[in-house]
Formats: structure tokens, sequence, C-alpha cells
């Protein structure tokens, strides 16, 4: 077996050595807190700056509409309850999209079940949202509209600028969580039209347990988190000194590469994705073909549980993930693919391949080699393909076909 090839990089990036180089300091020499006015805090409050300063870069914002968070989860539910806080009075109905990362989702059930109405917008076939049904759903009581910039399962990117620019001109404030696209496509805010937008360390390269949240300046939300006022009084709790100099380090990296590092990735992506519908009979591409991130290469082999391939490829020394839930104990397929009208039964067999830069041509020669002969062992074992063949014409012909 060879060394592991990890194509998981959108569920977690190794921390680059130079961003875990910028951060050691901070645990060691310069430790003070940065909220003390002698020279440990003050050293330690310029590592805070220095990571806020460069996010803003990024983002082309200013440093004071950066928050630092926890992670990207703190930030999505910081932007949401925050806002829901500030704006109730004004109405209770918020718009998002059947596609969410369950950090968005899960936080306005949450709001449902406290008497909000939510508005969860279907996609196409290609996991696309249309920027005219947002509008059509905007309504005079409407707080907030919260869509993902891209889909964490499938990569697709969203109409996000045209969708901010509806919401500008209602009036309603407009969120996105970023996690999977900041440091990997431009995000620049204005360019976005976005009024808050979440990132997350861990998925570029940074630490884990450091995020943000960008705040558009007159924007005003409430805090959830009560104590010494840190954060301009948005997020109490001392800071995660080296998390934010990681962060900071990480995001330099990130914009320094990005023109370079995208197009590399797309081209891999591509080559992957070509050679396993050119050797995977019955399998399928889920999501947009080109308006997706250049890393992410998610697919469905039909009539085989996506666990099972999992299993198999981490025997092959390969590290992928699967877009269906079975992993976390639960049976239903994953709620991105259902809401795109991939059949049931087909959503199971879902694997995402994310690329990053520790891949290589050989990496993706070498999954071409090992990928579709698992795919051939696990259909000939599998108690259910004369089943799912045997579905009717009419749902097959559903199925959106990616060839």
């Amino acid at each position: 077996m060879p060394s592991s090839i990890y194509l998981d990089h959108a569920a977690t990036t190794p921390v680059a050595p130079e961003v875990l180089a910028a951060m050691l300091p901070y645990f060691q020499e310069s430790w003070g807190n940065p909220s003390s006015i002698h020279q440990f805090g003050r050293t330690a409050q310029e590592g805070v700056a220095y990571g806020r300063q460069a996010v803003a870069t990024l983002l082309g914002c200013t440093p004071k509409e950066i928050y630092f968070t926890g992670g990207g989860t703190e930030a999505d539910n910081l932007a949401i309850l925050g806002a829901a806080m500030a704006r109730e009075d004004m109405g209770r109905h918020i718009i998002t999209s059947a596609i969410e990362h369950h950090a968005v989702s899960h936080t306005l059930d949450a709001l449902a079940k406290r008497g909000w109405e939510i508005t969860a917008l279907p996609v196409d076939g290609d996991g696309l949202i249309d920027p005219a049904q947002v509008g059509a759903a905007i309504r005079p009581d409407t707080a907030l509209v919260t869509i993902m910039h891209a889909n964490n399962e499938v990569g697709v990117i969203q109409p996000i600028a045209e969708i901010g620019a509806l919401c500008r001109a209602a009036g309603v404030w407009f969120h996105t969580d970023a996690v999977q696209t900041v440091g990997h496509i431009p995000t620049r805010v204005d360019d976005l039209n976005v009024d808050m937008l979440s990132l997350s360390g861990h998925k570029l390269y940074g630490p884990k347990g450091v995020g943000a949240l960008f705040i558009r300046r007159g924007v005003r939300i409430k805090p959830l988190l009560y104590g010494g006022g840190h954060e301009r009084g948005l997020r109490s709790g001392t800071e995660n000194v080296p998390g934010i100099v990681g962060l900071g380090k990480a995001v330099e990296i990130a914009g320094a590469e990005m023109d370079s590092e995208a197009p590399r990735l797309a081209q891999l992506r591509d080559m992957l994705l070509d050679g396993l519908l050119a050797r995977i009979p019955d399998a399928i591409v889920t999501g947009h073909r080109t308006q997706r991130l250049p890393n992410s290469a998610s697919v469905i082999a039909k009539y085989i549980e996506g666990e099972a391939m999992l299993l198999r490829l981490d025997f092959a020394g390969i590290a992928a993930s699967s877009g269906s839930a079975c992993t976390s104990g639960s049976l239903d397929p994953s709620h991105v693919l259902l809401a795109m009208g991939i059949p049931h039964g087909f959503a199971h067999g879902s694997v995402r391949f994310s690329l990053g830069r520790d891949t290589t041509e050989a990496d993706i020669h070498y999954v071409l080699e090992q990928f579709p002969p698992i795919v051939e062992l696990l259909r000939a074992m599998s108690p259910f393909r004369a089943g799912m063949e045997c579905m009717s014409a009419a749902e097959c012909a559903e199925a959106p076909h990616h060839h």
C-alpha cells in the first residue's frame, strides 16, 4: 500500500509549515493577554492586529469589520442569531437554500422552533439557486437572507453577487457562509454584495478552532457571548492569539497563491472526473461541471454504498469522504443530493474527492487505477443492484446526468 493520498481537503487541511512557524512564538514568548496594557499584552495585541489586517486585506474590507470567532460554525451562528435578535421587531422571516451546511440549517431550525418562518429555496439538478427565486421570496418582514458561497459536498459556487444585489435593493441583510471558498476563489465582499461573511482557518491550511465573521459597517447585530467585551463587544472571551496569527498567515499565503493554484487544481479535478466517467459505467458527476470549486470532485457510483467505497479507498491508501451521512450513524442520504433531485437509492453511492496543495498528477493517476476496480468489486457483491436496475424508467430519467 502506498503512503496515504489525502483527498479530503474540504473537510480539513494540514497546517502549513509557515503558519505553524508564525504561531509558535505566541505560545512560547509572546504569550500575554492582548487586553493587558503592559508590554506582554501589547505584543500579543500586535499579533491580533496582524491577523485582522491580513483577513481584511483578502476580503477587501477594513480591519474594524472583521470579528474573530472559534470557527466557521460560530461565525454562522453569530451572523444568523445575532441578526435575528437585532431585527426581530422588523420581521421574523429568513430566506435560505435547501443545501446549506448544518451550521446554518440547524441554526435556522432552532429559530423556527422559536416562531420564525424559514423559506428554504430549492436548487436545480446542477445544485444552483436561481437568484430570481430569492428576489421573489423577499417580503416586507424578511430580516435576513443566508445562502452559502459554495457547497461543501458538491462544490457548486452560487451566484452570490446577483443575490446580494437583490437583497441590497430590498434593504435586506445578506449573509454568506464562505467557509469553502475563502482562500480558494476570490471573496472580496464588495464584489459579492454581502453584509456578512463567515470563514474558517482550518479549510485554508490554518489552525482549527479559529474563524472570522465579516460584518459590514452599519450592520449592527447582537452578541451571543457576554463577558469582558472583546471583539468590540460582539464576541467576549480572551482572543485565541496563536490561532488568529495562524489564520492571518494562512490567509496571506492563500491570497498570494490563489491565481496559480486554482487553475492547477481545476486541471487535476477535471482529469479525475473525466477519468472516472470514462472508466466507471453508471457513474455521474454531481453538481455543475464548471461553476464549481477548483478542488472539488464529487461523483456517484450507482448501486453501491458510499461507506463501503470509502473503506476500500482507505485500505488502498486514499482518503476521501462521502456525500452521504452514513458515517455519522444516519441511514438517510445527503440532503444536498436529494435537494438536487438525485434519487434516494443513488444518493447513497456518493464520494467526494477534494484536492489540495500537495495533490499531484501521480495521485490522480493512482486514484484512477484503484477506484474503478473497487466499484466493480462492490457492485458484484451488491444485494440491491438488481433491485436498483429495476427502478422505474421515470425515476432514472429524473436523475441529473453529467457525462
